[in-house]
């Protein structure tokens, strides 16, 4: 139950901190270049950290343990 009403205030903040700040971003990233609202970049980043997260801890769970 916590773990919901962090996750809750957490996006609620990262809500609020995008919408303070919609101003157009460059992006440069290896050969590409590009411009978007930095609310989206925000989005973007928060969403493939979750995944990554989401990963990584699936993958811990299927790993064989050592004991048997």
């Amino acid at each position: 139950m916590i773990a919901v009403v962090l996750g809750l205030i957490i996006i609620i903040l990262i809500i609020i901190f995008s919408v303070q700040n919609a101003a157009p971003v460059a992006i440069s990233f290896l050969a590409w270049r590009f411009e978007a609202p930095f609310e989206i970049i925000i989005f973007l980043a928060v969403l493939s950290g979750v995944l990554v997260m989401q990963l990584l801890q699936r993958w811990g769970r299927k790993k064989p343990s050592k004991n048997g």
